[in-house]
Formats: C-alpha cells, sequence, structure tokens
C-alpha cells in the first residue's frame, strides 16, 4: 500500500510492518542489482585464476592471467561489496527509522559516478595495459583512466555515504525516533566513518598517481605508496566488517526477535573499530624496509588487539543472542538444542551464521597471526595470503550480504524467491567450497607458494622448480574448492535476478516474517551454570582454543625454519 506526502511516497510492507520510501527503495534496487552484476564479473574472472593456478590445468597465458588477476581483485574486493554497502546504507535508516532519503538527485549521482568509475577502470584493464592488480604498486604504471576510474568510483562512495548521514539529519529534526539510534543504523553510521577515512587515503596517494601516469609528476616513492595505499586497501575491508557485523546483528533482531547481549558493550565495540581497526592495515608492510619493528610492533599488537577485542565481543554477542532469544522461545534443554532447532534450511539464517563461523574461524584467527611480526615472514607474499582475506571478504562479507539480499527480495521487490531447495543448498555450496579453498591454500602458501605468480613451478625456466606432493594437493584441493565456490556464487545470481524477473508476488495478506520478541514465550529461568548463553560461552572458548593453538603451531614452524647454532 502507497502513501503519498507532500515529501516523499511511501509504502507499508505487509511481510515486515516498515513504512518504507519509494525512492529510497528504488536506489537500494538500482545498487543492489549492479552489485550482483558486479559479483557475478568479478567471479568469472576468480574462476579464470582459479583455472590457471591450478597447476593440473593451467588455463589462461601469463597476460591474460594477470588481467583476469587484476579484474577479479578490484570487482569482488571492492566494486560489488561497495555497490551492495550502499544499498544498505539507503535501506537501513530509511526503513528502521521510517523517514525519507536525503537528497535523491545527488544519491542518483552517486551510482552515476560508481557505474562509470568501475567502466572506465574496467576498460583501462581489458585494453591489456594495465594489469597491475589490485594493488596496482608502482613503479608498476596502468592508463591514466585506470586510476581515473578508480577515483570516480571512490567520489561515488563518498557521496554516499554523505547521502546517509543527511538521511540521520532528517530523521533528527523529524522526530521519526526517539532516544539513541538503533544498533543497525548505528553500525551503518560507524562504516561510514571508517569509509571516509578509507576513501581519503585512497585519493591522498591515487590522485598524485593519476597524475604521474599522465606524466605531470616525476615518480612516486614506492614506499609512501605501500603505506597510505594500505590504508586505503586493507581498511576497505574494514568497511566489509563493520558492515557485514551490522547485518549480523539485523538478521538476528529479523529471524529471531533477538535483542544484543548488551546493547552498550555491542556500541562500544563499533567505537573500537573507528579507533583501532585501521592499525591492521600494516600487516601488510611487516617485510618492508624504512619502516622501524617498534612501529610496527606497535600498530599490529597493543594498538590492533584492541579491534580484535571488538570482534571477539560481536563474535560473542550476536550468537549469544539468537541463543538467548531461542531459550525464551522454549528451545532451553541442553548446551546446543537451540542451535539444532535453528532454521538451517532458510538462507537468511544458514547465510549469516556461517559467514560468523567462516569469518571468526579462517579469517579472523589467520588474521591475527600473520600479523605478528616473526610469523609474517613465513608467509608474506605467498599464496597464504589471499586465502586469509577469502576467508573475511568472501567467508565473511559475501555470504552475510547474501543472506540480506534474500530477506530484501521480498521486502523491495515484493517478489518470492524462486527455486527454493537451491536457494537452501547455494550458501552451503558457496561456503563450503570457499572454506575449503582458503585452508587448502593457506596450507600451500606456509609451504612457500607464491603469491601472485602465473606459474608457480616456473615450467620451461632455468629455475624449474617440482613442488612436493604435499604442496601440489593442497592447490589442486584448494582450487577445486574455489570451482564450487564459484558454481555457488553463479547459483546465487541466478536466483536473485529469476526472483526479480520471474518470481511470484508476495500476496497482498502475507503473513508478517518478523520474528516475535524473545520473550514471547514466557521463559525467564534460561540457560545453565549462572550463564544465559551457556552454548555459546563454550563455542566461544572453541574458538580461543583453536587460536591459541594456531598460534603456537606457527611459532614452533618458524623455529623449525629459524634453528639455533
Amino acid at each position: 500500500m502507497a502513501i503519498t506526502t507532500a515529501q516523499s511516497p511511501f509504502r507499508t510492507d505487509p511481510l515486515t510492518g516498515l513504512r518504507i520510501d519509494l525512492t529510497a527503495a528504488t536506489l537500494v534496487k538500482v545498487n543492489a542489482v549492479l552489485a550482483v552484476v558486479f559479483l557475478l564479473v568479478g567471479g568469472t574472472a576468480g574462476l579464470l585464476v582459479a583455472l590457471t593456478r591450478w597447476p593440473a590445468v593451467h588455463l589462461l597465458p601469463a597476460d591474460l592471467f594477470y588481467m583476469a588477476l587484476t579484474v577479479h581483485g578490484i570487482v569482488a574486493l571492492m566494486v560489488w561489496i561497495i555497490f551492495f554497502e550502499i544499498a544498505v546504507l539507503y535501506f537501513v535508516p530509511t526503513a528502521l527509522l521510517s523517514c525519507r532519503l536525503a537528497a535523491p538527485k545527488m544519491a542518483w549521482t552517486q551510482v552515476a559516478l560508481m557505474t562509470i568509475g568501475a567502466a572506465i577502470t574496467a576498460v583501462a584493464i581489458l585494453q591489456g595495459d594495465s594489469s597491475v592488480m589490485m594493488t596496482s604498486y608502482v613503479p608498476m604504471n596502468a592508463a591514466p583512466h585506470f586510476y581515473l576510474g578508480l577515483i570516480l568510483f571512490a567520489v561515488g562512495a563518498l557521496i554516499g555515504c554523505g547521502v546517509f548521514w543527511g538521511t540521520l539529519v532528517i530523521a533528527k529534526e523529524e522526530k521519526t525516533y526517539e532516544g539513541s539510534l538503533p544498533l543497525t543504523v548505528y553500525g551503518c553510521m560507524v562504516a561510514t566513518v571508517i569509509a571516509v577515512f578509507t576513501i581519503a587515503s585512497g585519493a591522498i596517494i591515487l590522485i598524485p598517481t593519476f597524475l604521474w601516469s599522465l606524466g605531470l609528476i616525476k615518480s612516486i616513492d614506492p614506499m609512501m605508496y605501500r603505506v597510505i595505499w594500505w590504508a586505503f586497501g586493507h581498511s576497505s575491508q574494514q568497511i566489509n566488517v563493520t558492515a557485514h557485523i551490522t547485518i549480523w546483528y539485523t538478521v538476528a533482531g529479523l529471524a529471531f526477535g533477538a535483542k544484543p547481549m548488551s546493547e552498550k558493550v555491542s556500541r562500544t565495540a563499533f567505537l573500537l573499530y573507528i579507533l583501532f581497526l585501521q592499525f591492521g592495515s600494516v600487516h601488510h608492510l611487516l617485510s618492508d624496509p624504512g619502516l622501524s619493528s617498534a612501529w610496527k610492533i606497535f600498530n599490529t599488537s597493543y594498538m590492533m588487539y584492541l579491534a580484535v577485542l571488538a570482534s571477539l565481543i560481536h563474535g560473542l554477542t550476536v550468537p549469544g543472542s539468537i541463543e538467548v532469544a531461542q531459550r525464551r522461545n522454549g528451545l532451553n534443554n541442553g548446551l546446543f538444542e537451540w542451535l539444532r532447532k535453528c532454521p538451517w534450511g532458510n538462507p537468511v539464517f544458514s547465510s549469516t551464521i556461517l559467514s560468523i563461523i567462516i569469518f571468526g574461524f579462517i579469517g579472523g584467527i589467520t588474521g591475527v597471526v600473520m600479523s605478528v611480526e616473526q610469523v609474517n615472514m613465513i608467509i608474506h607474499n605467498t599464496i597464504y595470503v589471499p586465502g586469509h582475506f577469502h576467508g573475511t571478504v568472501a567467508g565473511g562479507t559475501t555470504l552475510a550480504f547474501m543472506g540480506l539480499t534474500y530477506y530484501l527480495i521480498p521486502v523491495l521487490f515484493q517478489r518470492q524467491v524462486i527455486m527454493k531447495p537451491l536457494a537452501a543448498l547455494q550458501p552451503w555450496l558457496f561456503g563450503g567450497g570457499m572454506s575449503v579453498f582458503a585452508l587448502a591454500i593457506m596450507g600451500a602458501g606456509t609451504l612457500g607458494v607464491p603469491r601472485r605468480h602465473w606459474d608457480i613451478t616456473f615450467a620451461g625456466q632455468a629455475l624449474g622448480y617440482e613442488w612436493p606432493g604435499l604442496t601440489q594437493m593442497f592447490m589442486a584441493v584448494g582450487e577445486i574448492g574455489g570451482v564450487i565456490a564459484v558454481v555457488g556464487g553463479a547459483l546465487f545470481c541466478l536466483i536473485v535476478v529469476g526472483s526479480i524477473l520471474m518470481g511470484e508476488p508476495v500476496p497482498a495478506d502475507a503473513k508478517n516474517i518478523v520474528a516475535p520478541p524473545a520473550d514471547a514465550g514466557g521463559h525467564k529461568e534460561i540457560g545453565a551454570g549462572g550463564f544465559e548463553a551457556p552454548g555459546t560461552f563454550v563455542l566461544a572458548m572453541v574458538l580461543f582454543v583453536t587460536l591459541v593453538l594456531y598460534y603456537f603451531v606457527n611459532f614452533k614452524y618458524l623455529a623449525t625454519l629459524w634453528t639455533l647454532t
């Protein structure tokens, strides 16, 4: 049902009861569809990379491999994700605060700039002169429009953040909410703060690099470039972390009626991200000369670990809030009845819970360990590094975004999801394949497989090398997992596009899908042993023990390499 006001048309969604600004809904749809299109592009390039890195297949010649690797890195790590994040920034405040979107014309400018920027950079890469990969390290020189496209894309993203803040101002002025911002909106606000830092860092280094590519600046210092670029490149992932954790809280509330175990603690954890999360960027520089060990160790331990503390808090409170909600609704037997009886066949839930598990156990643990300067020497610039960030970006962020997409199809597009059995399977295909891929190639990286080389065997060269059977097995298993993950990603794109184009309309009398409050069952005495969420506490201890063991395994491996005589 649509309601037109003097300022903006709204409709009340029958599934959620949310009052949705139709202008914002259109912009959310456009950004989300562009995101899925670019996910398909990035995934296709990733498939080509995987089939080339797999020694038994070795699909592409060197020039096309590096072209595909550049496309995959930029599109999969930046373009698809930031388009989706902008969609979230427009949906969350307008829907949850029941207010209109600020500056729709500026929002359309954002869409245009990001689309044009991504297209310009893509053209530069496909022309064959800009296969410099996502990092685009100088003195490698790409075509000028490669950098220009990235700059335009970044400006568009910055405009999107401004529209979000303007929407918060409108909500405050028009008094569409009372008290503090809801936690989900607060999380999005934190993401935009980190985004401004990230984009500013990118501008500081990409604008002079663009001028250098035009011949207007004589040179760019490679060490300076790397330091400032990683404040952009790695902090882009920090936006993703904040965004997908916000989605975790959102899905927990929507699916279970769950509330944070302590909203103040969760807000404090988000604040720690603003203050300390960017220091994790330094772990890309731990093997670089020109930077003191004191500076490296201070940033990757004492400072960064405060951000790690924030992630541990979120990793405890999100599943903990689900457990408390489940127990209050009657699933209060034993440690894990609440977990066994979760809706595992619902892709909204399964995508989210797999995101939490993969991000914590694969992306999170390895990120902490590889930030130790001594251990970093073993794995720096090996294929271990892509294994780590596929655990964070693909296993954590992408799965969380997939789960939210399944929720938004009926709410925004007013269509039912098609091929529901395949939709139930899709998160497991993608998450399972990506987990196998990440773990296997981290194993290969630990054994020394290089990160970016087209042919790890150096076949036909004077320094050819025959890798041990275990290493070859890791590479084969990993790339098979990568192919499975690509199939899962392609299936997601098919289901989303098919649902939008061919899905049955949501009936006008559709049942509200928002979960009842977590105390609807009337079960006040919950938990065991003095814990409201004893199952989550046990799982948190498993994560902690895994982290400690993995930490010392790496130091033991380091000791076998650096023997004292």
